[in-house]
């Protein structure tokens, strides 16, 4: 928890001092005086780093920053964050309970300085609710800011938008015996609750009235029934008319289905719902911080089973709007859920439609952990969502929309296939959802970022990433007019 702090010191043994330093900001507290030149040396050398400071039994740390080669705003922010998480890192080893931040701003501006502290937070995630007696491996549970620069408010909103990362997370790292559908949806309906925004969840038979064949055509093999959330968050005062829908793919677990995954990636696939952990996260941080902001989140949700009645390779589906589809590999099942959010979303006449989705592995090849695939139509709002990717270092990278890819996904028995084959399959998965809309529309496939199963490095932990979050919180603040 981060928290404001008038005081410059604490008697509390488990609590440190944190001082910040850089070339132009060089002197070192007269209790600690005796270890100078480590602090010195960091800064002849321009090297930013985090130094531990021992002096009559007390401890603190030195955060020595320098900027790097690069200019990019976006790269020192990742810079700051990193050396945040290494400081995170540092304090738990230690052993530190808590963080006196004094007087961050001599070294950062007010920004760098909230990204330096996110980057703490967000290293301190752990999730062990399973493990019997576990308890927090991580000491660390205060952050104390003593800086007249950040307002009480600034930390506030930061608290609460890590508090959504935070929560989608545990739903991303939930396995699929504790998190069904219905809990899914459940878990919604309580953030809805508690942060002030609206939750209906329509069951299986409200589902049927609606057509929503991909929907119903991806449960046909579970015991569990599927839901479809929609949550509202719709203050007085909105900037828009018309509202931002968010739309999250919400595969609970998907096995492939008789497509069946042979190649290991089973293991991680109670992740398949990242996209709706994003949306219900994100709606959560929005609401939580009352951006005049009128939004919509749907979140169709199911697992993807082998079963009696689940779908096989050449079934025909008819989605919600009459579409008829031939089912030509039944893991290629997110599209079909999504597409009957996205025809749903019409209703809403929005003024910009994003889905979130662990779509394709296309993309993930491309990608890796360390960026999103961005797809969308000719919409105003795609230079905004890839800034604020940018901003927030959850970067989206574009790739080509053009017309020749919708060939490849023709049936000769169906409106369409479900796939494209072996081109470009990221880029033909967006194209089979574009089918279904007729508004502003930007796709993030969100395939390689969402699980990091190996190589978690800095703040990013193994399992649920919860990216997403912080990018469509950073876009609702452009709109809102607050950034």
């Amino acid at each position: 928890m981060i928290k404001p702090n008038k005081e410059t010191r604490n008697a509390d043994a488990n609590i440190s001092t944190v001082y910040f330093f850089s070339k132009s900001h060089a002197k070192v507290p007269a209790d600690f005086a005796t270890v100078e030149g480590l602090v010195a040396d960091s800064i002849k050398k321009e090297k930013s780093d985090i130094i531990q400071l021992y002096a009559n039994g007390k401890r603190a740390f030195a955060v020595v920053y320098f900027k790097g080669k690069t200019e990019e705003p976006e790269n020192i922010a990742e810079d700051i964050r990193i050396l945040g998480s290494r400081l995170c890192k540092a304090a738990n080893a230690a052993s530190v309970k808590g963080l006196v931040l004094y007087n961050p701003t001599t070294v950062f501006n007010k920004d760098q300085v909230l990204a330096f502290v996110e980057g703490i937070e967000l290293t301190n995630y752990e999730f062990f609710r399973h493990i019997k007696g576990k308890k927090p491996k991580n000491s660390l549970e205060n952050i104390f800011v003593n800086d007249k620069n950040i307002k009480e408010q600034n930390i506030d909103e930061l608290n609460n938008l890590l508090a959504a990362v935070s929560y989608s997370k545990d739903l991303v790292n939930e396995p699929v015996n504790f998190l069904n559908a219905r809990d899914l949806a459940n878990a919604a309906v309580r953030q809805g609750k508690k942060l002030g925004f609206s939750v209906k969840v329509l069951n299986k038979k409200q589902i049927k009235k609606l057509k929503m064949g991909g929907l119903l055509g991806v449960n046909a093999g579970s015991i569990d029934e599927p839901t479809f959330s929609i949550l509202e968050y719709k203050p007085r005062g909105a900037k828009n008319k018309a509202p931002l829908v968010l739309v999250g793919k919400g595969v609970v677990y998907d096995t492939g289905g008789y497509n069946l995954k042979i190649s290991g990636s089973m293991g991680t696939m109670k992740c398949d719902m990242g996209g709706a952990a994003a949306v219900i996260g994100s709606i959560s941080a929005i609401a939580a911080n009352k951006l005049p902001l009128h939004v919509v989140g749907l979140i169709p949700s199911t697992d993807n089973r082998i079963g009696l009645n689940a779908l096989v390779q050449d079934d025909i589906i008819t989605m919600s709007d009459g579409t008829t589809v031939e089912v030509q590999n039944t893991d290629a099942e997110g599209r079909l859920i999504l597409a009957d959010a996205l025809v749903y979303a019409q209703k809403y006449k929005p003024m910009l439609v994003i889905d979130l989705a662990t779509l394709t592995g296309a993309c993930a090849a491309v990608t890796g952990s360390y960026g999103i695939g961005l797809m969308a139509n000719k919409t105003k709002y795609k230079s905004m969502v890839m800034a604020s990717g940018s901003e927030v270092y959850e970067r989206c990278t574009e790739f080509a929309m053009w017309r020749e890819y919708n060939d490849l996904l023709k049936s000769d028995v169906a409106d369409l296939k479900n796939i494209g084959g072996p081109t470009g399959g990221m880029i033909t998965a967006a194209k089979f959802l574009e089918h279904f809309t007729n508004y502003d529309w930007i796709h993030l496939d969100i395939a390689g970022p969402a699980f990091i199963k190996d190589g978690a490095a800095h703040y990013h932990h193994k399992g649920g990433s919860a990216v997403g979050v912080r990018l469509l919180y950073n876009f609702a603040k452009k709109l809102a007019g607050q950034k």
